[in-house]
């Protein structure tokens, strides 16, 4: 069975049903899943599984959360190579460069990417979560 961990950030709860919803794809696929607030969030929660979720929304200028989220993969990326990560959040402004960027950071680490990053305007909607859902199942079958 696989282990995963989805570590997440919300400010307004949009990102966390988003995180709910990749929960419950990995956990269709049979997987072991911990639903984590980044604040809660420790190293070990990096080290010990291969199959890991982050999620954040864009914030200020398409920047990862400054206070919790953007310190968490500052101290873990060094970690992350050689796992399976998949990224995702939600936006309510501009074009969604955050993703691109945070994609670039994690790839940059030796990570595998399951996908593209999945972002969601705004509150997520049916769609949006059908994907994470998605994301979820394939994060846990990589």
């Amino acid at each position: 069975m696989s282990k995963v961990n989805v570590i997440y950030w919300s400010g307004t709860g949009h990102t966390e049903k988003m995180a709910e919803a990749v929960v419950r794809g990995a956990e269709k696929e049979g997987a072991e899943v911990k639903l984590i607030q980044v604040a809660s969030a420790t190293e070990d929660d990096v080290k010990g599984v291969d199959r890991i979720a982050f999620g954040c929304p864009a914030m200020g200028a398409e920047e990862l959360e400054e206070t919790e989220m953007r310190p968490f993969m500052d101290k873990v990326n060094s970690l992350l190579a050689g796992k399976n990560v998949a990224l995702f959040g939600s936006y309510e402004w501009a074009d969604g460069e955050w993703m691109k960027l945070w994609q670039e950071e994690v790839e940059n680490t030796g990570a595998k990417l399951v996908d593209d990053g999945l972002i969601a305007y705004d509150d997520p909607n049916e769609e949006a979560i059908e994907d994470c859902e998605s994301l979820g199942k394939e994060l846990a079958r990589s």
